[in-house]
C-alpha cells in the first residue's frame, strides 16, 4: 500500500489535507495532543512556545470568520510568527498563479501555509508543488477546500464528542443537513468512521433546495425533535448557526447544546495540528 502524503516516512502528520485515509492512531494523536491545550486559554499568559520563530500563513481564498480567527489564535498562543494575507486586493487577484503566490512566500520563509479556498483540490496541489520542489520542511493545513474536505472541523467534532462522551464505539450519530455539498459533513463521516463509531446516520432532504419554511419542518432541530434522541444526547452545529431554518434557538441555547465548547476547543485542536505538523 502506497505511503500517505500526509504522513512522514515515520507515520508523523507532515500536511493535512483530509480525514479521508488517515489513521486512527494519527486521529488520537491529534486528539491527544489538544487535551492540555484546552487549559492553555485559562492561564494569565495564554502562551506556550513550541512554535517559537515559526512563521505560519492563513491563505483564506474564502471568506471566513470563524476558522480563521481560532487558526490565527491557535498559532499565537504557539508563538509562532503569523502573517494573515488580504487575498481578495493581493497578487493572485492581478493575475498571478496560486503556485507563483506560494513559491514567493516559500521566498519569505514560510513554514506552515493554513489554506482556504473555494477549489476542491487546492490545498493538495499545494502539498504536491512543496513535496515535488524539494520543500518538505514546509507544511500544508487545509481550512476547507470546496465542498471536498474542512479536516479540522472535523477533528474538533471529533474531539467535542470524545470530550462529552469518553469513546466513540457504542455512539450512533446523527449528521443533518446538505450533506452532498458539505465539507464539514464529510470531514465528520469520515472521521466517525475510522474511530469506529457504531452507526452514522445521514439525514438530508432530496430535494436540496426546499423554501426556507419547509426545510425547518422538516429538518430543522426543535426541542421536540431533540426530545426523540437519547436523554444523554449533545447538540452540536459547526457554525455559523441559522437559526429557524436549520436549528430552534431554545436548543441552540439549552442545556444539551455544547456549540460554544466546539470553539474553545477548535483552538486547542488547531494548537495540537499546527505544533504536530512543525514538529521535527
Amino acid at each position: 500500500m502506497p505511503r500517505n502524503p500526509q504522513l512522514d516516512r515515520n507515520g508523523g502528520l507532515r500536511h493535512l489535507i483530509t480525514l479521508e485515509g488517515l489513521p486512527a492512531e494519527v486521529i488520537t494523536r491529534v486528539l491527544d495532543t489538544a487535551e492540555p491545550f484546552v487549559s492553555v486559554a485559562e492561564r494569565e499568559v495564554k502562551k506556550v512556545p513550541l512554535l517559537r520563530g515559526k512563521a505560519v500563513f492563513n491563505l483564506f481564498f474564502e471568506n471566513s470568520t470563524r476558522t480563521r480567527t481560532t487558526f490565527e489564535i491557535a498559532a499565537k498562543r504557539l508563538s509562532a510568527d503569523v502573517i494573515n494575507l488580504n487575498i481578495g486586493v493581493s497578487s493572485t487577484a492581478k493575475g498571478e498563479t496560486l503556485l507563483d503566490t506560494i513559491d514567493n512566500l516559500c521566498a519569505m520563509n514560510a513554514d506552515i501555509f493554513v489554506v482556504r479556498h473555494s477549489q476542491s483540490g487546492a490545498p493538495h496541489l499545494i502539498a504536491s508543488h512543496l513535496d515535488a520542489t524539494g520543500r518538505s520542511h514546509v507544511h500544508v493545513v487545509n481550512a476547507g477546500d470546496g465542498r471536498h474536505s474542512h479536516p479540522t472541523q472535523g477533528l474538533l467534532d471529533l474531539y467535542t464528542i470524545r470530550h462529552y462522551k469518553r469513546d466513540f464505539g457504542g455512539l450512533v450519530v446523527a449528521v443533518v443537513g446538505d450533506i452532498l455539498h458539505s465539507r464539514v459533513a464529510r470531514s465528520l463521516i469520515h472521521g466517525l468512521t475510522t474511530m469506529r463509531a457504531a452507526e452514522v446516520r445521514v439525514i438530508a432532504p432530496r430535494a436540496l433546495l426546499p423554501s426556507a419554511g419547509e426545510y425547518f419542518k422538516q429538518y430543522g432541530l426543535t426541542q421536540d425533535k431533540l426530545a426523540l434522541a437519547k436523554s444523554d444526547a449533545i447538540v452540536m452545529h459547526p457554525g455559523p448557526m441559522n437559526r429557524g431554518v436549520e436549528i430552534d434557538s431554545a436548543v441552540a441555547d439549552g442545556a444539551r447544546s455544547v456549540i460554544l465548547p466546539q470553539v474553545t476547543f477548535g483552538i486547542a485542536v488547531r494548537m495540537a495540528v499546527l505544533s504536530l505538523i512543525a514538529s521535527p
